[in-house]
């Protein structure tokens, strides 16, 4: 075959080898017409898969600020940001998160991923180093892989793993880049940022965290460098508008000299356009929410707490819960059987989770009924967990 023939041939041949395998995936089309409800394949479900934690993309404020945005600059910013497209409500919204994660300055991407994959490449390259927990997310690895830096990966949460590589290879190298985590978006445990950032600053290594999982709800909405109260000495805290924000971007908040750097070097802010100013103001009506409401911030852990405390499992550190039940045909299963009972629950299979650990992951936000929660919680124990013992 040639042309576009030997090209459609390739695409169902690999399409055939991942349906036997039970990896294809598919876009469902989902209605979210509430803060939990979701109309799917015609039926309505209570979602608990959803990242917005704390239901902000559906509250009042955040949309009313969105559209006011909307009526006085338009749909979209037109441009990159460093031709037209920085208009106004950038330089509140950096003020505004540099304030909140207790950093000098913020710089603001178009999506999380953008800013990994810039971020990385701009700070270390060939003859620099980048170490990462092997459960980083893909953006990170992915941005590592760009970067042309040495790269090592150290088992997951091992500090002294960490300690390892870098008595190993930190002398052959430049520059030192640690890269994790702040909360694991597949298991919802929490990278041990104040041991790393010691251990960073001990070997003159720059700890990077990805906090777009622990913006919003951790840390009194600081997120995961302020468990505990004090700050962990990160100097790079990156993470996402899109989760507990309930808008759509990413960020990078660090020293003043690193973001001026970053706003000039990064590619992936350079030569893409600046994010539409309703996702902005969006964001900036988020913050209010969090910062004026702190016991609201604290729900989705609370209520992922009670869904644990109620199965026996170890206490929930973040609003993600994953139960892993490896088989991926089993875990497609899973999730149909929570289906028909009225929960949607996707199935989280390789390559987004390591081959042999398929799972159902909860997701659990400030709007969840308890009465729900505790329903899902009765189902899972009877119908889930025994048939996952029996894998």
């Amino acid at each position: 075959m040639t042309g576009t023939s030997s090209l459609d041939g390739f695409a169902a041949a690999k399409l055939a080898s991942l349906e036997a395998q039970r990896l294809r995936r598919r876009l469902v089309e989902t209605d979210r017409h509430g803060e939990v409800a979701v109309r799917r394949n015609g039926r309505e479900l209570v979602s608990f898969c959803c990242n917005d934690y704390l239901n902000l993309s559906h509250h009042p404020r955040v949309i009313a600020a969105a559209l006011a945005a909307t009526e006085r600059y338009g749909t979209g910013s037109g441009a990159s940001r460093l031709v037209t497209g920085n208009h106004p409500l950038f330089a509140v919204l950096e003020a505004r998160l540099a304030r909140l994660k207790q950093a000098e300055d913020c710089v603001i991407f178009g999506s999380g991923y953008l800013a990994n994959l810039g971020i990385v490449p701009a700070l270390v390259g060939p003859g620099d180093l980048i170490l990462a927990d092997e459960l980083s997310h893909s953006c990170l690895l992915a941005g590592t892989r760009l970067s042309g830096a040495e790269a090592h990966i150290f088992r997951h949460n091992d500090l002294a793993h960490l300690e390892e590589l870098l008595a190993a290879h930190r002398a052959g190298a430049r520059h030192c880049l640690i890269l994790t985590d702040g909360v694991f978006s597949m298991d919802g445990d929490l990278a041990p940022v104040h041991e790393m950032a010691a251990l960073a600053k001990a070997h003159d290594a720059w700890l990077m965290t990805d906090d777009a999982h622990g913006i919003g709800v951790l840390g009194e909405g600081r997120g995961s460098s302020f468990i505990g109260g004090a700050k962990a000495d990160v100097p790079l805290q990156m993470g996402t508008l899109s989760k507990a924000i309930g808008s759509y971007g990413g960020y990078l908040c660090a020293s003043r000299p690193v973001v001026d750097f970053i706003r000039t070097r990064a590619r992936t802010l350079i030569y893409s356009t600046g994010l539409p100013p309703a996702s902005v103001a969006a964001a900036i009506a988020a913050l209010d929410v969090i910062e004026e409401e702190p016991d609201y911030a604290a729900l989705p852990v609370k209520k992922a707490r009670a869904f644990t405390s109620a199965l026996g499992l170890p206490e929930a550190e973040s609003p993600i819960v994953p139960i892993v039940i490896g088989d991926e045909k089993a875990t497609l299963d899973a999730s149909a059987l929570l289906e028909a009972e009225g929960f949607l629950v996707t199935a989280i299979r390789p390559p987004t989770v390591p081959a042999g650990t398929a799972r159902l992951r909860f997701t659990f936000t400030a709007a969840h009924r308890d009465e729900d929660i505790a329903r899902l919680a009765a189902l899972v124990r009877a119908r889930i967990l025994p048939r996952r013992a029996a894998e």
